[in-house]
This record gives C-alpha cells, structure tokens and sequence, in this order.
C-alpha cells in the first residue's frame, strides 16, 4: 500500500510540476499578447485622433478640442485622454480623467521625456494609485516643430484578469487530471501488479507444497509478464529439481541407475575434461523469421533439434549449422554467432552462409535427391548430377572451414556430425587435424552394398566417411550393412570381432547408438494443459468419438498414402466406426522445390480428398489433413487425446514420432500401431509391429488397437514408457560421447 502511495504522490507531484510549467508559459504568452494587441490597439486610436487634433492646436480653440477629446474617450477600455505641451504643462484631458491627472501631476513626466528624446510614439505601463493603466503618447506638431505630447490611457486589468482565470483553470485541471490518474493508477495497478502478485504468490505457494498447479499465463501480465516467464521457469526448475531428487531416491533404493541431464554433464565433464562439444549439422536449432515489424525465434520441425539439443544445453559448446532464416544475418554478432536459447543461453550457435545455387546443389540435388532415396529403398529412383557433387563437396569444404576456425587452439577436440549432409566433412577435418576426435552419426538407415552402389561416387563418400574415429548408426543392421558396403567396395581390414574398419592408419568404429528423446523432460507435455479434447476437436472442427493421430514431415518414406488406404480399408470393413473415428494427420510440407516431394504432396492430398468424398456425412469426415509445420506445443494434445498413433514408415532410420506419443501419455492410455521398418520397432515391442505395405494388416491393426481394454492399452504403455525412460537421449548421448572420448588420436 505504501508503494501504492508513493506512487500516486510522485505522480501528483509531476502533474502539478507540469501543469505549472505550462500554465506559466500560457499566462506569460497570453500577457504579452494582449498588451500587444493593447498597444497596437493605442496606436490605431492615437493615429486617427492626432489627425483631428493637430490642426487645432495654433487655433487654440480649447473647447472644440474638449469635444473631440471626450467623444474619443467612450472607446471600450480608454479611460482618458490627455494634451500636454512638450514642457509638461496640461493643457486639456478628458473628463473622467482630469481629477487623476492632479492628483498625480508627474505621472507623464517620463512618457513626456521619452517622446520629446526620440520624437515619435511611446508606450508604457503606468499605475494610478491602485489602478494600473497603459500610457500610449504621441508627438503633436505646429509648423513642423513638436509643440504637444497626445496621450492615451487604457486600462489594463482585463489582462490581469485574463492571466489570473489562465491561474485557475490550470489549478481545476491539474486538480481533475490528478483525481482521474490517481484512480485510473490505483486501478491499473490493482489489475496489472498486485492482483497478479496475488495469483502469482498461491501459485509459487502451490509448487512449494509440490502441487502442481495450472500454467502461470505470462501473455496477460502485461506488466509482470517478463517477470512471470521468469518466475515459471524457475518453478519448472525447481519441479525438475524436485522430481529429479525423488527419481534419485527411487532409484537409489531400486539400485538403479537412470540417465538425467545433470548425470550426463558430470559425465561428459569427467570425460571430455572440461572441454566443450563441437556439434555439426545442416539444420540449425534456432530460426530467426521476419515477422511484420519484428522478428520471431522459431525451433525449426526436426527429429535431428529435438534428439540433440538436449546434449549441449547438458553439456554446453558450440553448434554449427547453416543460416535459413529470414533474419538470421540480423541476429548474430560479427563473428556470425549467437547465445541460444534466447530465453536461458547454455550454448553457442554458429550459422554459415550458403548461397542458393549452391544449396540448391547440396541439399536438395545431391543429398536430398540422391542420398536420401538411395538409403531409405523407399522405391523411388535417386538422382545423381555431376553438379550437385560438386555442390556437396563445396558445402563440406566450407563447413570443414569454419570447424577448424572454431577449434583453433583447442587441444584433442570433440566433434559430432550429423547426418548425411556432411558425409565429407570427417576427413576433411582429419587431414588438418589429425588430432581431433570426430564422430559421425548417420540418422538415416544405410542400405546394403547392392543399392548404395548405385552411387557414382561410392567411394568418395565412403573414404569422406571412415574419417571419423567413430561411426553410428541407428541399429545393428544398418552397422553391418555399412561394414559390408566399405567391405564391397574399399580396400581396408575390417576387424567384424570389434567392428572396426582400419584404412591407411585410419582405424573407425562402426557402432549402434539407438537414439532416443528427453523422456524425463515431462512438462514437454503437461497433464494439466488447459485444452480439453473437445475444446481441440472443436478449433479444428473435427467431429469424432475417437482419434488416430499421424505426424510427420510430407515426405515418400513415411507411407502416408498406404496409411489413409488403411484408415478406408477398416471403414470398409468396419462400417459401425463411420461418424465416431477420424483419423488426423498433422504433416509438415519438406523440401517443396523439388519435384517428387511436389508430385508427393499433391498425391496425399488427391487420396485424403477421394477416400474423404466416399465416406463423408452430416460434418463428419474420416481423414483430417492438416498441412502445415506444427510447434511442439501445439502437437502435444493431438499426442494427450488420440486414442491411436500410426506410425508407417515405409522404412526410417529411428522415428521419434513414436517416442514423442509414448512420452505425452502420461495417462497409460493409447496404443502405438508401428512400422516393423523403423529402428523404433526393435525397442518398443508392445507397439502393434505392422508391415506398412500390408494395407489389410494395418486396416486389422486399428480396430485391435481401438478395442483393446483400457486395462491393457495402460499394461503395454508402461512397458514402453519404462523403456523410454530407460533409453533416454541422455543415454544415447553418454554412450555416444563415452565412446568418442575413448578413442585414442594421433597428436598434431
């Protein structure tokens, strides 16, 4: 309350100071303007009577002068007017005027003196006893000589009276403007602070006692709302910290062992000795877009940000990745760096610029229409250019540039590359560097020798490849499958014992790391979001008793079209789920300039139109396309409320999909129909295992997965869950790093 005072006194304070200085400046303009309209006014009046007067003066016709005297003493605001000679002497004034003028004789002495002196007009304000009057005389001359002084008197209380109502308009207004601020400040703080204060004070009360109350909305605090973000995170830390100590006792009486992100700091500090990461991929984590006036942050859709931003914010670094967004140049410093994330910095990121005939080469020509396909045996028929290799070993090369600019100094550093998009990159750096420890992780499937050798630069890649001291993959079968590629077409020794290929001194590790995501990261998908199912259905008016949920980028090898065949299959089979299940697909358009994902995308959209015209009736519809990129927070209570996800990739590196659905249930409920082609399938064995190609399978797959028992649906989906929370991404990531820091290197 005093702080309330305070404030409101302050600015009463101010007001009052304001309204002081402007009224003063009002009344002082005003005051000069009317004695000088008061003046020129004079002058006007004395110019026309000097013109009468003069010319009687010699005739001495006193009393003919008194008539014009007096008739022009009736003007508004002239008192009197007086005719003195140049040595002072009265010769006539107007009748009202006389008695002042004796009983003041000296009272024109200065004006008199001033006319005489300059000979022409003077003006100035005199006072007549109590009166205060305007004094305006003008010289009379007789034979060219000044011989009488003309002198006007005006009264000017008008213009006291005139500044003094300024006075007291200004006080009435300051006194209502300080009345009207005052409650209009009493109320917005009520509002906007101290009713928020309250909220806030129960809701931080709410995580002391460690229940868990609903979400502390920062967009309505306007003036807390910085302070609210704040306060939430901390109470998410605090939560996590409290979670994270009760999941340590558990297990410590369990004699378990469950990998956290303050495990894997310690741990990737113990082994990398204090040095920081050095991660390399395509796709950045942090997008900065412009957004009308402004500039938005955005996390791009991405399995690869989703699985490895959890390792650097544990273990801090630096992330290299290429620059897409529209403000991105904006955003960075001169060394084209940044702290992400915005909101809490834990980690550098550094964009690299790549011109788009260049990109165009790199990522959509060779690794987007040669690599992928020829990996995922996907039946669609990749494409070499001479061009886009080019493209790609440009591309590496710059990127090989600007991770040995980053690692200048550092002794023995760590690097991890993603992906296919830097197949290149490992030897390029031991060349250099010989060392540096780099691992490469392959997050897509890796053919057999038989398809990979449709590549007409196999071994260049290869040889770029078995650069790195350590090779991952998802499963085994892509391991062995790598092995016997470099096997078809290397020269090397190749230790199957240890999984090790050894090539002019160059010994690489070829291992799985089955990657996961942040499981223990639970407010990921809060239990207690405010959206409800129906409140979902109804923003995207979708009208169903149950739901299957499909989300992925548009992409051939995720079997979206096989899926939406299923989803008619079992409605055809199953006319009594018409009108209560739809079947949603929240996907994400990918790579849209080139021209199989066009052709693709407008295939999804022809089938979802033909199968939704066949079944369609009274606003229901069996398949739901929404095609955009969805953020993670708007994903979530698809994942909460779908009774089914479908997950039919046609063949997938890992697909955290799945493990993304498993984690946000945290109510048991929910089946997970998946692809015996995806690296998912190998852990997650209570899912309903489908070949994705059997249109009939999957078809039987979502009616068993729609009537199964609540009972059993929660049996299997703790097995999975526990699963998951197992083989967390900070376990894949202690393995991962555990092994490259193992690895012995050749000193520079």
């Amino acid at each position: 309350m005093k702080m309330i005072l305070r404030l409101i006194v302050s600015l009463v304070f101010v007001i009052a100071c304001v309204v002081f200085t402007f009224s003063y400046w009002q009344a002082r303009q005003e005051e000069v303007r009317l004695k000088n309209e008061l003046e020129r006014r004079a002058s006007i009046i004395a110019d026309s009577l000097k013109l009468s007067v003069e010319p009687l003066l010699p005739a001495e016709d006193r009393k003919y002068l008194q008539r014009i005297v007096d008739k022009f003493s009736n003007r508004e605001r002239l008192v009197g007017i007086a005719v003195d000679d140049i040595q002072g002497h009265p010769v006539l004034a107007s009748l009202g005027l006389k008695p002042k003028l004796k009983e003041y004789p000296k009272v024109l002495a200065h004006n008199i003196q001033e006319v005489e002196r300059l000979n022409t007009e003077y003006g100035e304000f005199i006072s007549f006893g109590k009166d205060s009057l305007h004094a305006y005389s003008v010289p009379l001359a007789s034979n060219e000589k000044t011989t009488h002084v003309l002198t006007l008197f005006h009264d000017v209380a008008f213009i006291q009276e005139r500044v003094h109502r300024i006075w007291i308009n200004s006080f009435w207004r300051a006194l209502v403007q300080a009345l009207l601020i005052t409650l209009t400040t009493t109320f917005v703080i009520y509002l906007n602070v101290m009713k928020p204060i309250k909220k806030t004070t129960e809701w931080i009360k709410k995580i002391r006692r460690g229940e868990s109350p609903e979400k502390l909305d920062s967009k309505n605090e306007q003036l807390l709302g910085p302070l609210a973000r704040e306060i939430t995170k901390m109470a998410k830390s605090l939560e996590k910290a409290r979670i994270s100590a009760e999941e340590e006792a558990r297990l410590r009486y369990a004699t378990e062992s469950q990998w956290t992100s303050d495990r894997l700091k310690e741990f990737v500090r113990e082994k990398l000795h204090g040095k920081n990461l050095f991660v390399v991929s395509n796709r950045e984590p942090y997008m900065h877009i412009k957004k009308g006036n402004g500039i938005e942050c955005i996390i791009p859709a991405s399995g690869l940000v989703t699985a490895i931003e959890p390792i650097l914010k544990a273990c801090g670094g630096t992330w290299i990745a290429q620059g897409n967004g529209s403000a991105d140049r904006e955003t960075v410093d001169k060394d084209d760096k940044l702290q992400v994330p915005p909101e809490e910095p834990q980690y550098v990121l550094r964009r690299i610029w790549i011109e788009k005939e260049l990109d165009d080469g790199f990522y959509s020509g060779f690794s987007n229409e040669g690599i992928w396909p020829l990996c995922h045996i996907a039946h669609t028929r990749p494409i070499f250019r001479e061009n886009d290799w080019e493209a790609y070993q440009k591309v590496n090369k710059k990127f090989a540039a600007a991770v040995l600019e980053e690692i200048k100094g550092i002794d023995e550093p760590n690097i991890l590359i993603q992906d296919y998009h830097f197949a290149l990159l490992p030897s390029m750096i031991k060349a250099v560097r010989p060392d540096t420890r780099v691992a490469i992780f392959w997050h897509i499937p890796w053919p057999n020798p038989e398809s990979f050798g449709i590549c007409p630069w196999r071994q260049e890649v290869l040889k770029g490849m078995l650069g790195a001291d350590l090779i991952g993959f998802h499963t085994q079968f892509h391991c062995n499958n790598f092995i016997e590629t470099v096997d078809r077409f290397l020269e090397s020794r190749i230790d199957y014992e240890h999984f090790t290929v050894n090539r002019e001194g160059q010994t690489s590790w070829i291992k799985p790391f089955p990657i996961s995501i942040d499981f223990n990261s639970a407010n990921n998908y809060p239990a207690g979001a405010a959206e409800t199912k129906e409140t979902l259905l109804k923003k995207y008016n979708i009208q169903a008793e149950l739901i299957g949920l499909g989300v992925d980028r548009l992409d051939y090898t995720k079997g979206i079209v096989e899926r939406f065949r299923a989803v008619e299959l079992f409605l055809e089979r199953y006319p009594l789920y018409r009108g209560q299940f739809t079947f949603i697909e929240l996907a994400a358009p990918s790579r849209t300039i080139i021209t199989k994902y066009k052709e693709f995308v407008d295939e999804v959209v022809r089938e979802s139109e033909r199968i939704n015209a066949r079944f369609k009736n009274k606003g229901w519809q069996p398949i739901h396309l929404l095609m955009k990129h969805h953020s993670h927070a708007a994903i979530a209570p698809f994942y909460r409320y779908a009774d089914l996800c479908l997950v039919t990739s046609l063949h997938d590196g890992m697909n955290l999909v799945a493990k993304e659905y498993i984690a946000a249930r945290q109510d048991g409920a929910g089946t997970l129909i998946l692809s015996q082609f995806t690296g998912a399938s190998r852990e997650l064995k209570d899912a309903f295992i489908v070949n994705p190609y059997d249109v009939g399978q999957v078809a039987e797959a979502i009616r068993a997965a729609l009537e199964m028992p609540l009972p059993e649906q929660r049996d299997k989906m703790l097995r999975m869950r526990a699963v998951l929370k197992d083989k967390n991404i900070y376990r894949w990531a202690s393995m991962l790093i555990g092994e490259l820091a193992g690895v012995r290197v050749e000193k520079a």
